[in-house]
């Protein structure tokens, strides 16, 4: 689920041509790689595709030399797990990299090139997963094939984990972390579904991201309840008035801002290069986290929505019976986006106050905690370096997603999750994940590839 994470600023930066490079053969062997995993629509509702991939990406470990390689069943899906054994005794524990393999459904018609078929034109690689995320998938394949080939030795166990259903519930990711975490165990996971690197059109840059935090996902159910009656003879009391006072009070409501070490660093990247209103706001609360009304204002703006606090919002509604009886019944659901340590049973407890004493709110499933990972040295350098190598003057900002990866079910688990591609795009033209004509610029892809390969050498090696 790959959503660009950094808002737009004002420094300047080497535009990056979006005519790749002449590619080397391990480019090529990579381009190929990407064509054969788009045309395989591993929709997440079409399981059999997804299962069809695994067989491809098994395939092309066990060609490579890996020889450690498993399928895991569940729920109708599949998830792979590979491990590369150090070489002698480990003195580390290992990592683990992942990412998912099914993408969201694209429909041809709605799209103007075929959504399954990889095609190249001006620059840019088009196809369901182009950038969500069989272009990680592969980068991450491609960086152990390339390193298993060079002859590289790692000193400590890499492991992979690819899931089948993170654009769905993610039950791959939480069994991995859970169930089967003797197979996946590891001192901190890179994660090729966040991070990256964004410019505008005229080549400004808007620095490369290292994903360290995400939200928590929980949605709630507001009911209100009353015994109906006749339409014919309304009364005042009414559920589905109930219901709208109720969501009218929540939209108005307003959670406390939070600041932790990695939005404070994003903000601090930010109120350096946002000069006007908005950048007078994220200097007011960096300096007073208590101003709540800075935080308001850096909340206004579209590109930060998220950004400083939980937000819930109504996405459903269901009441009434009949067209001729007033309502027994109405219910919306309210999904929210917790701030990572906050906790799921104290944001229903100012939902229910907010709400009021007519409506019920109550839990729909159970929410996954997701604490912030640390700033680790080793990872940011390793990150920071690969990034540098291509593109020496970005700057590099820690990010937390307001939206959820497959990395939540881990770090619920006490397991550091870091999203770490080098993947770069060019918006607003290219954010188009989960949309149509989704693409990539080539020569980010390309450098996807190296990338993933600098930074797996650098940190197992």
């Amino acid at each position: 689920m790959r959503r660009l994470l950094l808002a737009a600023s004002a420094f300047a930066f080497a535009t990056p041509a979006i005519a790749a490079e002449a590619a080397g053969p391990w480019h090529e062997k990579g381009k190929e790689m990407l064509g054969t995993a788009i045309g395989i629509p591993s929709v997440t509702t079409r399981p059999d595709e997804v299962k069809k991939l695994v067989v491809w990406l098994k395939g092309e470990f066990e060609k490579g030399g890996f020889t450690d390689v498993s399928v895991k069943d569940y729920d109708g899906t599949q998830g792979l797990i590979v491990r590369w054994k150090a070489d002698g005794k480990p003195k580390k524990k290992p990592i683990l990299l992942i990412g998912h393999m099914d993408v969201v459904d694209a429909k041809p018609e709605d799209w103007s090139r075929d959504p399954f078929k990889m095609i190249e034109e001006d620059g840019y690689l088009y196809g369901r997963g182009s950038t969500d995320m069989k272009s990680g998938i592969v980068a991450i394949t491609h960086s152990l094939l390339r390193l298993k080939a060079e002859g590289f030795k790692p000193k400590r166990d890499i492991v992979v984990f690819f899931s089948g259903d993170e654009e769905v519930d993610g039950r791959g990711a939480d069994l991995a972390s859970t169930e089967w975490r003797k197979l996946v165990d590891a001192e901190f996971a890179l994660n090729a579904d966040a991070g990256g690197g964004a410019y505008l059109k005229d080549g400004t840059s808007l620095g490369f991201s290292i994903q360290t935090s995400e939200k928590m996902y929980q949605s709630f159910s507001f009911t209100a309840r009353n015994s109906g009656g006749h339409s014919s003879r309304p009364r005042p009391v009414n559920a589905i008035y109930d219901l709208a006072g109720a969501l009218k009070r929540l939209e108005a409501h307003r959670f406390t801002p939070r600041l932790d070490e990695t939005t404070r660093g994003y903000f601090s990247f930010r109120e350096k290069h946002e000069k006007g209103p908005l950048g007078d706001a994220m200097r007011r609360w960096l300096a007073n986290p208590n101003d709540g009304a800075a935080a308001d204002a850096i909340e206004a703006d579209p590109t930060e929505v998220g950004m400083t606090r939980t937000r819930c919002v109504a996405t459903r509604l269901e009441g009434g019976h009949a067209d001729n009886a007033l309502p027994q019944m109405a219910r919306a659901t309210v999904n929210c986006r917790i701030f990572p340590g906050e906790d799921a049973k104290a944001i229903q407890a100012e939902l229910q106050q907010a709400a009021g004493s007519s409506v019920a709110v109550e839990p729909l499933g159970t929410s996954k905690p997701s604490p912030p990972s640390p700033l680790r040295a080793d990872v940011m350098k390793a990150f920071t370096d690969a990034v540098h190598k291509r593109h020496p003057d970005a700057e590099i900002v820690p990010s937390m997603s307001t939206g959820a990866t497959d990395g939540l079910f881990f770090r619920s688990t006490g397991m550091p999750v870091y999203g770490v591609s080098g993947a770069w795009i060019v918006v607003p033209d290219d954010e188009r994940a989960h949309g149509r004509d989704e693409r990539i610029p080539v020569k980010s892809f390309y450098e996807e590839l190296d990338h993933w390969h600098d930074m797996v050498k650098a940190l197992a090696g």
